[in-house]
């Protein structure tokens, strides 16, 4: 399988799915114009990732910024991943900037809506 990689834009973040080695990231800002559209391709390649995924799967989440859209992403996202928890040692490490409460307190929402272990980071 493929890796899944995107480069970042002023309005859509970095996205790099590394399907041998489970390694994960979403960064930088998430506001596309169609979060949809934005993320479908991602969500087919998690489709098929989940099928087989690695033995160990981290994502790193450490976004500037989000919109609704991209929040209602994220959690389709999040519950992709939860299908591989049987198979495979699942966490997401949401960073944030100690200043930036809103930030953390969207990391704590989805750490009460999902069953994927989220640990909150603060940017060091």
């Amino acid at each position: 399988m493929d890796n899944y990689t995107l480069t970042p834009t002023p309005k859509t973040p970095r996205l790099y799915f590394n399907s041998e080695s489970g390694d994960f990231e979403i960064s930088g800002r998430s506001i596309p114009e169609n979060s949809i559209e934005f993320y479908r391709p991602l969500m087919e390649w998690l489709d098929q990732y989940v099928t087989a995924p690695s033995t160990k799967t981290r994502m790193t989440i450490n976004l500037e910024y989000f919109n609704t859209s991209s929040s209602k992403c994220l959690v389709e996202i999040f519950r992709k991943l939860e299908k591989t928890l049987e198979k495979s040692d699942v966490k997401i490490l949401w960073h944030y900037e100690e200043e930036e409460e809103d930030m953390m307190e969207s990391g704590e929402d989805f750490k009460k809506i999902i069953k994927v272990p989220l640990e909150l980071v603060v940017a060091k």
